[in-house]
């Protein structure tokens, strides 16, 4: 199988300064040659003499509909490389196309241009979420003078992909993003008290700072959700959630270790009162936040029973 590296982004968003960078570095280089196939080009070229001391063969696609497998298979059979980046295109979405049969994609990642994104975000969510959604790691550049809006830009991207790695950047390089004063709950109460926004933020904030919550006791309204291949003695106390617009309302949640979760109804709704535990659990394939139900009792359907990350 034949390595393969897509690289998304709309034009200006860091992305050929970002191959540059990643084909000069020891970690990437070996005997065989590199296949950098460009479907976008945009103000940033290649230098040719970089790319002959790197051994990177280059190929660019400018028409959709010659981005197909049989001349992705040509441009293999004519470099024989050994491994293959793709800068896609950020107007073309990646599911409508095919990569050959022995084309093994290793890693997608998503670069945005932070000082465009929220134009992006509103006007051409569809294609920006599909990017995010498919991306082990998303990298926003750019971002000086955005401090105040980065927190919101980071709800609004792991809204979309929860598991992906984050990366903010400015001219100075990473930026730290641990922004708990823009939190809409206050971290001193006990216990700490979910409104509908809340949940949602502390959803997603959960899974960056586990240690943020770490023995804290949190209390919201939730609907009961008994996933078939939990132990007994768990379920999902969570909320359905709108993470982009009405197609992709889905179910977030951790699992809760409670002795008497059978019986409790699929969908009922409860008010719970839960600790917070860091610990492995089977279901996530690593160390999560697992609630431990402290008390539960049945309540009516809230106002906006979907909530909204964005």
């Amino acid at each position: 199988m034949t390595s393969v590296f897509i690289i998304n982004g709309f034009l200006d968003s860091g992305k050929t300064d970002f191959i540059n960078y990643t084909i000069t570095q020891p970690y990437f280089q070996d005997r065989k040659a590199t296949l950098l196939i460009v479907c976008e080009e945009g103000e940033k070229e290649y230098d040719p003499k970089v790319l002959e001391r790197t051994r990177t063969f280059m190929e660019v696609i400018e028409d959709e509909d010659d981005f197909n497998a049989r001349n992705l298979m040509e441009f293999e059979k004519k470099y024989r490389p050994g491994r293959i980046i793709i800068e896609f295109n950020g107007m073309w979405l990646l599911k409508d196309h095919k990569l050959p049969w022995n084309w093994k994609i290793e890693q997608q990642i998503t670069m945005i241009n932070g000082a465009t994104f929220e134009s992006y975000f509103t006007n051409m969510k569809s294609l920006l979420a599909e990017q995010i959604r498919g991306s082990e790691l998303i990298i926003m550049n750019r971002c000086d003078g955005l401090e105040e809006k980065i927190a919101s830009y980071k709800r609004n991207i792991k809204a979309l992909n929860q598991q992906a790695d984050l990366i903010f950047e400015n001219k100075n390089g990473e930026m730290n993003v641990t922004l708990e004063e823009d939190l809409p709950y206050d971290l001193t109460k006990d216990p700490i008290v979910l409104d509908d926004t809340g949940y949602g933020v502390w959803y997603l904030d959960a899974l960056d700072n586990m240690d943020r919550y770490k023995g804290r006791t949190i209390e919201y309204t939730a609907m009961v959700l008994h996933p078939p291949q939990f132990p007994k003695g768990y379920f999902v106390p969570g909320r359905m959630a709108m993470t982009c617009c009405a197609e992709d309302i889905a179910f977030l949640g951790y699992a809760c270790k409670y002795d008497k979760e059978d019986e409790l109804k699929n969908k009922q709704y409860l008010k719970i009162k839960a600790k917070v535990n860091i610990e492995y659990f089977e279901d996530y394939g690593k160390e999560g936040p697992v609630l431990e139900a402290l008390s539960i009792e049945p309540c009516g359907k809230p106002k906006e029973e979907v909530i909204s990350f964005t």
